[in-house]
């Protein structure tokens, strides 16, 4: 049955379409890939983006309790005094898809061994932009291995919720079900929204995430050192990202995890992330009778680095919700005011002309005549432009004389890097269509282009415009 479902996960990610979602970049978890601290969320890494991640937690306690065969505690131990420390991988797939491999407790002085595991998660559903997205996914644990007797001969023991080995875990107990939490599937749907920008806020996108799980999500509810605050499987959290500039961007977020409440924030500068957590804040802050590590408020961190082969230099820009309606490209533009419906010099042009047109910032196709000697005719009945000027102007605004167009620069739109090309060339605005705005000049795309855009049009002067390509690396300079 297992593999039955496993080789149809596969097959629906292979066949699965890339997505043209722009949802906000997620921060890294302490063990399982993309989401919040702990939890899942609906989205999944683009395709092929890569991230590594150390994260760790300190644990002291002035003594410890023990348990008998039957799970029921039988006294308590010496104190212990540990940090923890975990590495994992995760890589998406499609943008459909993501998975990885976690280690967990990296202490050689712990007993029981590292803990080894994989997860993945496939996206269902995501937005465009502002909704809802669903997904799936699992996480497989092995189980710790003790040298001693522990509860005798046989004992399988069980991973638990914090990645460190403890021999008081196991998949059964004397007195009846254990854990089992070995594999641990859910499903989870998360809610993307814009916030408010305006003012002196920044821009800033909002998550709800929402599900429900077994294994790790919910195994090990009956015991009470470990288990206080169970929601029964079900999960929740919330978070908000703030770009702070082309390049960063802070996410805060809140989370229950099946049994513990997480509060962190987590920085993200060109895919570097460093991130603080407080752990299992709902529990009791520590006192004299603390005696469970899964009952004490704990202080941990993240470090996470993020790889992009598809971005320039390997760098993985933050991004955030798209903020241009893309309604407005729709609307035709005012007429422009190069079409002259008179002879302003009295006298007609005695010209016989070619019929052409020229594709104005504006987005609209404006009739031109060439004649044979080069002369361009505007106009009813048509006449020189060179005799109109400089009264007369075309209508839009252009990068021929900006600065960053002179220079070669690289225009940052919708997180990405476009790169200008080597040549320019007319187009035809019927098949363009207006995408967004890069400093006071109007950016275009194919009309039948799928966001992330590969490729966008930026007008250089009436009828003449330059191709920039996402990725597209000109010359060190350019950078």
């Amino acid at each position: 049955m297992i593999r039955r479902a496993l080789f149809a996960l596969i097959l629906l990610v292979t066949v699965a379409l890339p997505s043209a979602a722009q949802t906000p970049t997620m921060p890294s978890t302490q063990r399982y890939g993309s989401g919040l601290l702990d939890i899942p969320v609906a989205g999944v890494l683009p395709h092929l983006n890569v991230t590594t991640t150390f994260s760790g937690f300190w644990a002291s306690l002035g003594r410890r309790i023990e348990i008998d065969a039957a799970g029921q505690p039988s006294g308590f131990g010496p104190a212990r005094s540990d940090f923890f420390g975990d590495i994992s991988a995760a890589v998406g797939l499609f943008d459909r898809a993501e998975g990885g491999v976690t280690v967990q407790s990296l202490n050689e002085a712990a007993e029981g061994g590292n803990i080894w595991g994989l997860f993945g998660r496939l996206r269902l559903w995501e937005p465009v932009d502002q909704g809802l997205g669903l997904a799936v996914g699992g996480r497989y644990l092995t189980s710790p291995t003790f040298g001693g007797p522990g509860f005798g001969a046989g004992v399988e023991y069980a991973p638990g919720r914090l990645g460190f080995p403890d021999e008081r875990l196991r998949d059964s107990y004397s007195s009846g079900d254990g854990l089992g939490t070995n594999l641990s599937l859910y499903s989870v749907a998360t809610a993307y929204l814009r916030g408010y920008d305006g003012g002196f806020l920044p821009e800033n996108d909002m998550t709800f995430s929402l599900g429900y799980g077994g294994g790790m999500f919910a195994g090990g509810r009956k015991l009470e050192f470990y288990a206080p605050g169970t929601s029964n499987g079900w999960f929740a959290g919330s978070a908000v990202h703030i770009a702070m500039g082309e390049r960063s961007q802070v996410t805060v977020m809140a989370e229950h995890n099946g049994f513990d409440v997480n509060l962190g924030a987590q920085v993200d500068w060109d895919g570097v992330r460093v991130g603080v957590q407080g752990l299992a804040l709902n529990h009791d802050w520590p006192q004299d009778g603390q005696f469970s590590e899964y009952q004490k408020p704990k202080f941990g961190f993240t470090l996470s680095a993020a790889i992009c082969p598809r971005e320039p230099g390997f760098r993985c820009r933050p991004r955030m919700m798209r903020r241009t309606e893309p309604d407005t490209i729709y609307i035709p533009p005012p007429p422009p005011d190069t079409v002259l419906l008179g002879d302003p010099s009295g006298t007609a042009a005695a010209y016989v002309g070619q019929p052409a047109s020229v594709c104005l910032a504006t987005g609209q196709n404006v009739p031109i005549q060439i004649t044979s000697s080069g002369d361009t005719l505007v106009g009813t009945p048509p006449v020189p432009i060179r005799s109109l000027r400089p009264a007369m102007t075309f209508a839009g605004t252009y990068a021929g004389s900006a600065f960053w167009y002179l220079d070669d620069e690289v225009i940052v739109f919708e997180g990405g890097d476009y790169g200008k090309s080597d040549d320019t060339f007319p187009v035809d605005c019927q098949q363009i269509l207006r995408v967004g705005v890069y400093r006071g000049v109007p950016v275009f795309a194919v009309v039948s282009a799928r966001r992330p855009l590969e490729v966008i049009f930026v007008p250089v002067q009436p009828g003449v415009w330059h191709r920039y390509e996402r990725g597209l690396r000109r010359s060190p300079t350019s950078f």
